[in-house]
């Protein structure tokens, strides 16, 4: 999938544990695993706004587009 979820990144930055992410945003933790591990197939408006709320963050903090190759696979976006 070419959306990048990076939710593990800011929970390290914040020094959260994902239950305690889970509790403060209001989703189960295995919803909340869904997400981060990038099988949703969606996110709505309101659970990206509660997440960035507790993580003080934006949503391109925790969510980036990666180009995929031919093969099908994923590959990190270029910098200019």
């Amino acid at each position: 999938m070419p959306i990048a979820v990076d939710i593990d990144v800011m929970l390290a930055r914040r020094k959260m544990s994902v239950g305690e992410l889970a509790d403060r945003v209001g989703i189960t933790p295995a919803n909340l695993a869904v997400l981060k591990n990038g099988r949703a197939k969606a996110v709505r408006f309101a659970t990206l706004a509660a997440l960035c709320e507790v993580l003080k963050c934006q949503p391109g903090d925790l969510l980036r587009w990666e180009a995929e190759d031919a093969a099908g696979g994923s590959r990190a976006p270029e910098r200019v």
